[in-house]
């Protein structure tokens, strides 16, 4: 990781106001494809990590029973908890947590992570990957900035000075490794897709681990 996660947190504080005001067409269609990729049932937990100003986790709230965001900053957390009052969404909670703590120990279905994993490095990627698989959800939904090919320097999507992406190849291992089965593989620009994936375990029907 490039900054820490207080130097993170503290950056997108500042940015909070404006953040949903400042995303790119690649960045919407990113998200777009996550919440349609996540297609949560009706009785489902969904575990949405880096959840920002809560844009993936209130989308996928009138599809699921309940849906938990996680993130460092409280100033773009405290943009999703706005955002679900005015809604009139209840079945939402937002608290701090990161990757390799989500700070959540109930069921979980589905996870879902949009444009927020690029900030780790490739081994720490990896940690964050086994800590998903471990929470026993039977779909890893992942959005992010990630290099289908070679990335021109002239032209970066992402900001050298903080961010941190991998190739697709790197997400894809990583994700084998931890007994995920990459299901689909979505192209959004040569260096923003979207990565699904199943995990198998011996369970019933209802898609939550057996105790």
């Amino acid at each position: 990781m490039k900054k820490t996660v207080e130097e993170h947190a503290a950056r997108f504080d500042e940015q909070a106001d404006s953040y949903d005001d400042s995303k790119s067409p690649e960045y919407r269609a990113c998200a777009d494809l996550v919440i349609e990729r996540a297609a949560p049932c009706g009785d489902d937990v969904v575990l949405d990590l880096g959840t920002g100003t809560g844009a993936i986790a209130l989308a996928l709230a009138p599809e699921a029973e309940r849906v938990v965001g996680r993130d460092v900053s409280e100033g773009m957390m405290d943009r999703a908890r706005e955002k679900a009052a005015r809604e009139g969404i209840e079945n939402v909670e937002f608290g701090r947590g990161t990757f390799r703590e989500p700070a959540y120990d109930g069921p979980v279905d589905v996870v879902v992570s949009n444009f927020a994993m690029h900030h780790l490095s490739d081994e720490e990627k990896r940690t964050a990957i086994d800590v998903v698989a471990g929470l026993g959800a039977r779909r890893f939904v992942l959005g992010d900035v990630m290099f289908f090919g070679e990335p021109d320097p002239e032209e970066p999507f992402y900001s050298p000075e903080v961010d941190d992406p991998a190739t697709v190849g790197v997400l894809a291992d990583a994700l084998t490794d931890a007994d995920f089965a990459l299901t689909a593989v979505e192209r959004v620009h040569e260096q923003v897709g979207v990565l699904v994936a199943e995990l198998a375990r011996g369970d019933d029907s209802s898609g939550r681990r057996d105790e």
